[in-house]
Protein backbone atom coordinates (compact mmCIF):
# COMPACT_ATOMS: atom_id res chain seq x y z
CA UNK A 1 0.00 0.00 0.00
CA UNK A 2 1.10 3.51 -0.79
CA UNK A 3 1.22 5.81 1.92
CA UNK A 4 2.13 9.84 2.36
CA UNK A 5 5.51 9.20 3.77
CA UNK A 6 7.10 6.74 0.36
CA UNK A 7 9.16 8.96 -1.77
CA UNK A 8 7.79 9.74 -4.97
CA UNK A 9 10.84 8.02 -6.62
CA UNK A 10 10.05 5.12 -4.65
CA UNK A 11 6.98 4.83 -5.52
CA UNK A 12 7.51 5.19 -9.49
CA UNK A 13 10.01 2.81 -9.54
CA UNK A 14 7.78 -0.19 -7.97
CA UNK A 15 4.69 1.25 -9.16
CA UNK A 16 5.64 2.41 -12.91
CA UNK A 17 1.82 2.63 -13.29
CA UNK A 18 1.05 5.57 -11.08
CA UNK A 19 3.08 8.24 -13.52
CA UNK A 20 0.26 9.08 -15.24
CA UNK A 21 -1.62 9.89 -11.88
CA UNK A 22 1.16 11.82 -10.86
CA UNK A 23 1.23 13.80 -14.09
CA UNK A 24 -3.00 13.90 -13.85
CA UNK A 25 -1.71 15.70 -10.53
CA UNK A 26 0.76 18.21 -11.87
CA UNK A 27 3.40 16.45 -10.33
CA UNK A 28 6.20 15.74 -13.54
CA UNK A 29 7.95 12.97 -11.68
CA UNK A 30 9.40 10.59 -13.39
CA UNK A 31 12.46 13.33 -14.37
CA UNK A 32 12.11 15.72 -11.55
CA UNK A 33 15.53 15.61 -9.27
CA UNK A 34 12.98 16.47 -6.22
CA UNK A 35 11.06 13.13 -6.75
CA UNK A 36 14.94 11.37 -5.40
CA UNK A 37 14.43 13.18 -2.18
CA UNK A 38 10.53 14.03 -1.97
CA UNK A 39 7.82 12.03 -0.19
CA UNK A 40 4.41 12.43 -1.54
CA UNK A 41 3.65 14.11 1.22
CA UNK A 42 5.97 17.09 0.35
CA UNK A 43 5.54 17.28 -2.83
CA UNK A 44 1.80 18.08 -2.43
CA UNK A 45 2.43 20.64 -0.48
CA UNK A 46 4.68 22.17 -2.70
CA UNK A 47 2.43 22.21 -5.42
CA UNK A 48 -0.98 22.75 -3.55
CA UNK A 49 -2.36 18.84 -4.04
CA UNK A 50 -4.68 17.36 -1.57
CA UNK A 51 -2.17 14.67 -0.50
CA UNK A 52 -5.18 12.11 1.24
CA UNK A 53 -6.81 12.40 -2.67
CA UNK A 54 -3.68 11.99 -4.09
CA UNK A 55 -2.64 8.95 -2.50
CA UNK A 56 -6.08 7.54 -2.79
CA UNK A 57 -5.58 7.75 -6.57
CA UNK A 58 -2.16 5.91 -6.31
CA UNK A 59 -3.21 3.10 -4.18
CA UNK A 60 -6.84 2.39 -7.03
CA UNK A 61 -3.65 2.75 -9.71
CA UNK A 62 -2.03 -0.17 -8.28
CA UNK A 63 -5.27 -2.07 -7.19
CA UNK A 64 -4.68 -1.70 -3.40
CA UNK A 65 -7.19 0.93 -3.02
Amino acid sequence: MINKNMSIDEVVKKYPETISIFERYGLGCAGCRAALFENIKQGAKVHGIAVDTLVEDLNNAVGKG
